[in-house]
Formats: C-alpha cells, sequence, structure tokens
C-alpha cells in the first residue's frame, strides 16, 4: 500500500470512527435513501443526519443522486456493508477471547 493509498484510507477510517455515522451507513446499507428516509430509520434530528451525511460524503463513502426533489444517498462501495460486517465479526471474536481471558484469570483468584 502506498503512502497516498494509506492516507486516503485514515481519512475513510477517520469517517467511520462515529456512532451515528455508522447508522447511517448501516441504515443505508446497498440501498439508497432520502435524507428522510435515513432520519426515519436512525431517529436522528435533521441537522445532525445532514452533518454527518456531508462529512461522509467529503470523505467519498457515500455518492448522491438527485431524483426530482429528493437527494438519496447510497454508498460509493456498497461492498462497505460486507467489510463492516466483517470487523463486526472480528471484534465479536475478540471480545469473547478477552472475556475468556478474564474468566481465566478471575478462577486463579
Amino acid at each position: 500500500m502506498t503512502a497516498v493509498e494509506m492516507k486516503n484510507l485514515v481519512k475513510i477510517l477517520k469517517s467511520l470512527a462515529d456512532l451515528n455515522r455508522l447508522r447511517i451507513i448501516m441504515a443505508i446499507g446497498k440501498n439508497s435513501l432520502s435524507v428522510t428516509e435515513i432520519i426515519h430509520v436512525t431517529d436522528l434530528p435533521q441537522t445532525l443526519a445532514s452533518f454527518h451525511l456531508k462529512t461522509l460524503r467529503n470523505a467519498g463513502i457515500v455518492k448522491t443522486e438527485r431524483n426530482g426533489p429528493f437527494i438519496y444517498y447510497s454508498l460509493s462501495s456498497p461492498d462497505l456493508i460486507d467489510t463492516l460486517n466483517n470487523l463486526a465479526a472480528t471484534n465479536n471474536s475478540i471480545t469473547a477471547l478477552d472475556r475468556k481471558k478474564q474468566y481465566k484469570h478471575s478462577d486463579r483468584s
């Protein structure tokens, strides 16, 4: 991986490092949603959803498409959902291992 690629990856990862932005990404999934639909699914206030959508758009994570008076958001790479699900599974495995280690240490006490 080149330095430029790593810099771009850091930008994406920083954008993903927010609970509300992850909620928006997971809500969109492999679909296209309007801001109204995103607000409905995430229960975020309109101003907060718009702020996070702008951040995600600036990072290149989401793209927009106008359809009449509505703007629809979709992931620039729908495979991101699969990657996030894989990360979640990895996180669950690591968490389970940590619990197992903590349990073994507490047995020795």
